[in-house]
């Protein structure tokens, strides 16, 4: 374990929520990192006292509160003049017979940052007043499961995208909730970096002892170890407790083959038709990188590629190994799995992008037969290729390498 012991506090008992080895953690030192001894995933970051995060949470809050009640971006062409909320591009999707797209961006880009960030902000705030009610636990565990999901971050990219491809047909400028979607996402990053996950759930409700000798149980949302039984409910987050993720091999063979059906489509449908003088012309994924590229915009563009293109694949692949390893038992690389299924786990919701430019585009390119943009199925399917693949991952359960090359079933 990488980590300075601090002179306060206990040992805790957890679990590795990668690999399932039960270790002992000692107190840790301001900023110091606690790692599994085995599969090398972080099992604590101590992080300063609630007052930091709180102050950052409640900040996050306020901008993302005043990113949705400002414009966004604002166009200018040929005198006509156009700006958009947060909520325009998903209304301007559903005007558009995409109402499916346009409710998964208002969740990516409003609801969820929105939720995460109160829900946050409410349970530090209650732990510091010394308040440790019944729905702090399963309040904060909902949170958690909420953040992979709140992209004000990839968002912002997006903007920057969809920032370029305006800048062609008029006069474009940041209003006042782009650079509060800036800001939230800046502080949404520091929140993540800066709150003390396993602080908060302790606070929430200290680990008790387990009496041995007999079978543990731990937590897959707390990572709380147990002596109680399976299908028990946690009882610091009311999380259901089970040994792994059940049917984790069948779920994420049949979303990956999900993912793998809708990736061909999503890439070679057009994903908005960008018309000019009355003349639409069908823009897919590949030909929106290249025209980043024409236009100098080299970073954007491989951003674009690594995250919309490339990403999915690797995901689709890697995933399919993990499965392939299982069923064989493998032992092989079996540390490097583990790592690329935390990197696998973590940058799906990055391939979001280009729906978020869609959006934007989509609500303020209407000069009529000047300039219009129009959604097509292939957002849809590459929505869904996102979806779906960020599902798949949560479906995996990585213990379940690690039990197969011990010779342990699911």
């Amino acid at each position: 374990m990488d980590s300075s012991l601090d002179a306060s506090g206990a040992a805790e008992e957890v679990a590795c929520h990668d690999c399932a080895l039960v270790q002992t953690l000692p107190p840790l030192g301001l900023h110091a990192i606690a790692r599994c001894c085995r599969c090398e995933a972080i099992l604590d970051r101590r992080e300063p006292p609630d007052a930091t995060p709180l102050a950052l949470a409640l900040a996050g809050l306020f901008c993302a509160l005043m990113a949705n009640a400002f414009p966004i971006i604002e166009v200018s062409l040929a005198g006509r003049h156009r700006s958009n909320l947060l909520v325009t591009g998903p209304r301007a999707l559903v005007s558009d017979q995409m109402p499916m797209l346009g409710l998964l961006v208002a969740f990516f880009s409003i609801v969820f940052p929105l939720l995460w960030l109160g829900g946050v902000s409410y349970v530090l705030f209650r732990l510091r007043g010394g308040t440790r009610t019944r729905e702090i636990g399963p309040l904060f565990r909902l949170a958690e499961r909420l953040r992979p999901w709140a992209m004000t971050e990839v968002y912002v990219i997006g903007g920057f995208v969809a920032f370029t491809r305006l800048e062609e047909l008029g006069r474009v400028s940041i209003g006042i909730g782009g650079w509060a979607v800036a800001a939230t996402a800046f502080l949404t990053f520091l929140v993540d970096r800066v709150l003390d996950r396993r602080h908060v759930w302790d606070a929430i409700r200290r680990p008790a002892p387990v009496q041995r000798p007999g079978p543990t149980l731990a937590c897959p949302q707390c990572d709380l170890v147990t002596g109680l039984s399976e299908g028990s409910r946690c009882p610091r987050c009311r999380s259901r407790l089970w040994r792994r993720k059940r049917n984790s091999l069948d779920r994420t063979v049949a979303l990956a083959v999900a993912g793998a059906v809708l990736y061909l489509p999503a890439n070679i449908l057009p994903i908005m038709a960008v018309g000019r003088l009355g003349r639409p012309a069908p823009d897919t994924i590949i030909t929106g990188i290249g025209e980043l590229a024409r236009r100098g915009y080299w970073p954007l563009a491989l951003i674009v590629l690594f995250a919309s293109v490339l990403v999915p694949v690797l995901k689709l692949i890697s995933l399919t190994w993990f499965v392939v390893s299982v069923r064989r038992r493998s032992a092989w690389a079996l540390r490097f799995r583990t790592r690329l299924y935390r990197w696998v786990d973590a940058v799906g919701r990055w391939s979001n992008i280009d729906v978020f430019v869609i959006s934007l585009l989509v609500a303020l390119v209407q000069f009529g037969v000047l300039a219009t943009v129009e959604v097509k199925a292939g957002a849809l399917a590459f929505a869904a290729v996102v979806v779906i693949t960020m599902f798949a991952a949560e479906a995996f359960d990585p213990r379940l390498m690690w039990d197969a090359a011990e010779g342990r079933t699911e």
